[in-house]
């Protein structure tokens, strides 16, 4: 039997994992890793929506379903060894198929804004839908958060395992050129990282800028406002926005302004000062240009809940990464277990090309064309602070 929107490997796992699916996350003893897999609903196409538990044997676990790739929970430890759920989201799948701020979620064919919906290449203009006010946002109206993904999973010990996640996005779909084959491998290892490497391919240019765009709060899910961590971001300089939060083409210095984050600062330090930025922003959300070490991974942010001690590091291949303190969470979103999302309950640090780069000469190009490879790799690090 082949349960569609599932690979044979799938739905072969499908069948002689069923017990063990039904674990609970938390309840999963240390010392033991594995993946779990367990379907969890059907698209109105028909096709079955799949959800899938990496654990280690730290612990740590991280849930993941084949619609959007979104991810739906991660359970880490706090000072004490007691775990909680650090990320925002909903119960089930019926809530993510409804229009949602992009809770866990695979971002393409072009993580954040475009202006205007358009752009030109190698002379041709091309026309996006305008979702966010004028301009593109997150691939558009069906992005890569809404389709079912082609999932398999993997082992890769010692180091750890994981899934590889494909979808291959039609020429002109959503108005950009090109038939897109992407491939994301999520990987849960050992030493609590949560590594993300993307890879495409095109047959005609096209921008790319794939990211993920799961909201964390250290202190765990439904905790309240997350303006007590702390953040340090490796960035010297911002991209400065307009009103419509699309880059001006300036790369603003960010020392001596609210967004100097170079020293670890609580979120909620500066974020009500007056600067047109933060207004324009709601709060942060704003691209930060990376300091470049070269070729390969650099250090980009890191985050600390000094009451649970949970830390978070990012690093990435990326030049820009976003940071968003869920300005627009404003207490209408009901989550998980019934609780109430109110405003900045959540971050996002969304490793990225700049937003607009398409429009943005001056950026560091986001073009992929044929017989070229896009590759990506961010790596999320989870840890304690005693």
């Amino acid at each position: 039997m082949i349960i569609r929107g599932t690979s044979l490997a799938v739905a072969t796992l499908l069948l002689t994992l069923t017990s063990c699916s039904k674990m609970p996350a938390d309840k999963i003893p240390i010392g033991y890793a594995r993946t779990f897999i367990e379907p969890i609903g059907v698209l109105p196409s028909g096709d079955t929506v799949t959800a899938y538990t990496l654990t280690n044997d730290r612990g740590m676990s991280v849930k993941v379903m084949s619609y959007g790739g979104i991810v739906l929970s991660i359970q880490t430890p706090d000072r004490n060894g007691t775990m909680a759920d650090i990320v925002l989201g909903y119960d089930g799948l019926a809530a993510y198929l409804n229009e949602t701020p992009y809770f866990g979620a695979l971002i393409g064919r072009y993580g954040n804004r475009i202006a205007k919906g358009t752009f030109t290449l190698d002379g041709t203009a091309y026309t996006l839908a305008a979702n966010n006010g004028p301009n593109a946002l997150h691939g558009g109206v069906t992005g890569f958060d809404k389709v079912n993904w082609q999932v398999t999973p993997f082992d890769s010990a010692p180091r750890g395992h994981g899934l590889v996640l494909t979808y291959t996005s039609k020429d002109g779909e959503e108005g950009y050129p090109g038939e897109l084959t992407a491939t994301v491998t999520y990987t849960l290892t050992k030493a609590n990282e949560f590594a993300i490497d993307y890879r495409a391919t095109t047959t005609k240019a096209t921008p790319v800028n794939l990211t993920q765009h799961t909201y964390f709060n250290l202190a765990g899910d439904g905790s309240g406002p997350v303006l007590d961590q702390l953040v340090q971001i490796d960035a010297d300089a911002f991209t400065a926005i307009d009103s419509t939060l699309i880059p001006t083409g300036e790369l603003r210095p960010v020392q001596g302004t609210p967004f100097d984050f170079t020293t670890p600062t609580s979120i909620g330090a500066r974020i009500g000062e007056k600067d047109q930025q933060l207004t324009f922003g709601g709060g942060y959300d704003h691209n930060f240009v990376l300091r470049s070490t070269g070729e390969g991974m650099s250090h980009a942010a890191r985050v600390i809940d000094l009451k649970t001690g949970r830390t978070l590091d990012v690093s990435t291949t990326e030049p820009g990464i976003q940071f968003y303190t869920g300005n627009f969470l404003d207490g209408t979103i009901t989550g998980k277990q019934g609780r109430v999302y109110a405003h900045r309950t959540g971050f996002c640090l969304e490793t990225q090309h700049f937003p607009d780069s398409p429009n943005q000469p001056s950026f560091p190009s986001t073009i992929l064309r044929p017989g070229q490879t896009y590759t990506s790799r961010t790596v999320y690090t989870f840890g304690v602070q005693r």
